[in-house]
C-alpha cells in the first residue's frame, strides 16, 4: 500500500511539474533516505547564514571574533542540551558566516543513567533534524529581537550533516572544526 501512495504521489508531483511552465529544478536530498536520524550517535553539521552573509563576526588573526549576533549563536547552540536531554555537544565553532558544531544523540539507557535513581526525565528522541531546526529557531528568533527585524529569515535553508562512524572520523571532525579559524582564507564559504 505505502508503493501505491508513494508511486501515486510521485507520479502527480511529475504531472504539475512537467505541466508547470515555471517548474524549478527538485531539490537534491540531503539525507540518507533510510537512515533513522534520532540513533543514537555523534553527527556533524555546519549551517549557514542566509546568503552567506558574514554577520557573526570577523577572523582576526587566528582567531574568530565575535560580535553580539555571534554570541548569541553561540549561547544559543550551548542551550540545546536544555531543550532536548538526550543530546550532549561536542566540537564547536561560530565562523563569521556559519557554524560547525557535533552533536551526539544518546541512547534512552544513557540518558536513564546520567540522570540518576528515580529520576527520569520525559525521554523524547528528538531527530538531528528537529534539533538543527529548533537551533535555527531560537538563535533567529532572539536576533531579530536584538536588531528588531521580527520574522526575517537569517539563516539558509537546510543544513549539511555527515554521521560520525568511527572514533577516526571524529577525530577528524574535531580538528577540522578547531582548525577552522586557520584555514579561514581557503574555506569554501570565505567570499
Amino acid at each position: 500500500m505505502k508503493n501505491i501512495i508513494n508511486s501515486s504521489v510521485g507520479a502527480s508531483l511529475r504531472t504539475a511539474q512537467n505541466n508547470s511552465a515555471n517548474a524549478q529544478p527538485r531539490r537534491k536530498p540531503q539525507r540518507l533516505p533510510d537512515f533513522d536520524y534520532s540513533a543514537e550517535g555523534a553527527y556533524f553539521v555546519t549551517i549557514l547564514t542566509k546568503g552567506k552573509r558574514h554577520v557573526l563576526g570577523k577572523i582576526i588573526g587566528k582567531e574568530i571574533k565575535l560580535n553580539e549576533t555571534g554570541d548569541i549563536v553561540k549561547r544559543t547552540w550551548f542551550d540545546l542540551p536544555d531543550h532536548y536531554p538526550s543530546v550532549t555537544l561536542d566540537e564547536f565553532i561560530v565562523m563569521p558566516n556559519h557554524v560547525h558544531g557535533i552533536i551526539w544523540i544518546l541512547s534512552e539507557s544513557t540518558l536513564e543513567k546520567s540522570v540518576g535513581a528515580g529520576l527520569k526525565p520525559a525521554l523524547t528522541k528528538p531527530t538531528l533534524s528537529e534539533i538543527v531546526r529548533g537551533f535555527k529557531t531560537f538563535s533567529a528568533r532572539k536576533v531579530n529581537e536584538l536588531k528588531s527585524t521580527s520574522g526575517k529569515s537569517f539563516w539558509h535553508r537546510g543544513y549539511h550533516e555527515h554521521i560520525i562512524r568511527n572514533s577516526d572520523d571524529l577525530y577528524q571532525h574535531r580538528a577540522y572544526i578547531q582548525n577552522n579559524p586557520l584555514k579561514w582564507s581557503l574555506d569554501q564559504y570565505y567570499q
